[in-house]
């Protein structure tokens, strides 16, 4: 049974791509449903007119090259929605032939690959997080088999203070492992915030207990400066602890690396920002950063620890500050210590 006309029209336009037939002069004869969805009504218009808005034809068209040798061609290409959109898309061009084997158009198709070149990235992304978070835990882990057996000959010795000697080395893995753990879930799963009153004071404090030990032992003052002023606002409690906790182990870690200053101190703040904001300050007087590390602080994985660090630590800050509503101010310099301001809008709900 003969297809009849508009049976091959209903059928292209029930093609799912970007179908077009093109004349030598690259100028659009006929396009389907889905084509002018997107990209409008472009009969009668030059394909890279509709497709890229602009004057000049594509470097390596693949319709040109059918036109030329009458054979298929496949590209990959950039183009722009009607709504604005940027889209990757996959362009094959096929001859359309008269009776003595003359091309006299071209039909070329568009496959939006975009969904497929996001995907593919974030594979790759996944690979290279794989890799860092591997080396991370993996160093973590040699720790801990360390501070173990130090445990052990000290138990099987009678020595009691080898024995503590390997416990603090133990001691500090375990919440190494427990802050990347924490910070990999913070990173990978979207969840909503759960908003609940909290006191930016108690938050701080909170976070700053974790790390008293911890200071100490690394001869790190650990100094809480809170305005006493502040009402109770609304946030997510957990992430706002898990971004303070971020922020002052980087701070401390700042201060360990750099042998040009004898005395090291971190000072936690918070206080008024203006009338509508509050804000936290994390502010330590470690080795400080140079512009580019400022510029890149916030990518994930960035990171100038080498292998003992992940690069995720900052980010997962960047992260809890913008679904906040927030922004992160830094003043620092290399050699001058750094201030983390993170600040948020004001909601007294006391």
């Amino acid at each position: 049974m003969p297809i009849r006309s508009y049976d091959v029209h209903r059928m292209l336009d029930s093609i799912p791509c970007y179908i077009s037939i093109q004349d030598s002069g690259l100028r659009i004869l006929y396009t389907n449903q889905a084509f002018k969805n997107d990209f409008g009504d472009g009969e009668g218009k030059l394909c890279h007119r509709v497709y890229k808005s602009v004057s000049f034809r594509c470097e390596d068209c693949p319709v040109l090259k059918t036109f030329d040798d009458g054979l298929e061609h496949f590209s990959e290409e950039t183009v722009q929605l009607l709504s604005g959109e940027i889209c990757q898309v996959f362009v094959q061009s096929s001859a359309m032939k008269d009776q003595q084997g003359n091309v006299e158009a071209v039909i070329e198709l568009l496959t939006n690959i975009t969904a497929l070149k996001k995907t593919r990235k974030e594979l790759s992304v996944l690979g290279q997080s794989i890799a860092f978070l591997s080396h991370a835990i993996k160093n973590i882990l040699e720790g801990l088999q360390g501070g173990a057996y130090v445990v052990d000959e000290g138990i099987k010795d009678n020595d009691m203070v080898l024995a503590g000697k390997g416990w603090n080395i133990v001691k500090k893995n375990i919440f190494d492992i427990t802050d990347v753990a924490q910070n990999i879930l913070f990173s990978s799963k979207d969840r909503p915030l759960n908003y609940q009153h909290a006191h930016p004071n108690k938050l701080a404090e909170d976070t700053i207990n974790l790390f008293k030990d911890r200071s100490l032992s690394l001869d790190i003052r650990l100094i809480f400066e809170p305005e006493k002023t502040l009402p109770f606002v609304l946030v997510d409690a957990a992430s706002i602890k898990r971004m303070l906790n971020n922020l002052i182990w980087n701070a401390m870690e700042a201060c360990m690396n750099d042998l040009s200053v004898k005395s090291h101190s971190v000072i936690v703040r918070t206080g008024f920002y203006d009338d509508g904001h509050f804000m936290f300050e994390v502010e330590d007087n470690g080795m400080g950063m140079d512009e580019n590390t400022k510029k890149n602080i916030f990518e994930e994985f960035f990171s100038t620890k080498g292998s003992k660090g992940t690069g995720l630590g900052l980010s997962v800050v960047d992260k809890i500050v913008n679904k906040h509503g927030g922004r992160i101010e830094i003043d620092s310099s290399t050699g001058q210590g750094a201030l983390f301001r993170i600040i948020f809008k004001l909601r007294d709900d006391s």
